[in-house]
């Protein structure tokens, strides 16, 4: 049904997750960059699943090929779920990750265990040129640590603390991490239903 799925995205440490998640499909699974693609879809949802589905939507329509993509973010409980969907332009997209890391400890301060629960959240849309649209979600529930920690993540990793682990995201290997993450988790209940859609033709 198809030979080529597009992921609607240019990070490179993404595509590396992608790929090892998605592997036994068989299909091979290009970057925006490797398939001459720039995204400039602009990401008004009001969901994960909503700006999922703009962002696939649009390299669909520029490619005419079948689409992933992923929307993901950290909800912190005590800040009303901050920053949410806003997550990758809470404090402005140039600002680096340890200001918004550290902004986020210190706006914590003075709260214990689980009165700094949080979670991971990723969406992932699949949009095909027939109009058929799916989305998985899956979800890291953890709280945010005191510093920041490790150097096999990105983003909030070093600071999304894992009680029964004793670490930050940051500090798993990546074969665990895949095993645990909102990404790893969404990405494999979106491969079997594409698996499923492969086994109907």
């Amino acid at each position: 049904m198809f030979g080529r799925i597009l992921f609607a995205t240019e990070n490179e440490g993404k595509m590396r997750e992608v790929r090892m998640i998605l592997a036994d499909l068989g299909i091979e699974i290009l970057s925006l960059k490797e398939a001459g693609f720039r995204s400039e879809a602009e990401e008004n949802g009001t969901t994960f699943e909503e700006n999922a589905v703009i962002k696939a939507t649009e390299i669909m329509k520029k490619s005419g090929e079948v689409v992933l993509a992923d929307d993901s973010g950290l909800e912190v409980d005590a800040l009303n779920k901050e920053p949410g969907i806003y997550s990758a332009r809470y404090m402005g997209h140039d600002t680096s990750y340890h200001i918004k890391n550290r902004s986020l400890i210190e706006r914590l301060e003075g709260k214990q265990g689980s009165e700094r629960s949080a979670r991971f959240v990723c969406a992932i849309a699949a949009v095909f040129p027939d109009g058929r649209v799916l989305t998985t979600r899956g979800t890291m529930e953890g709280e945010i640590g005191y510093e920041e920690r490790g150097e096999n993540g990105f983003g909030y990793d070093p600071i999304f603390y894992l009680p029964e682990y004793g670490c930050c995201s940051g500090e798993l290997p990546l074969e665990i991490k895949n095993q645990l993450s909102h990404r790893g988790k969404a990405l494999r209940l979106m491969k079997e239903e594409l698996r499923k859609l492969r086994e109907e033709k």
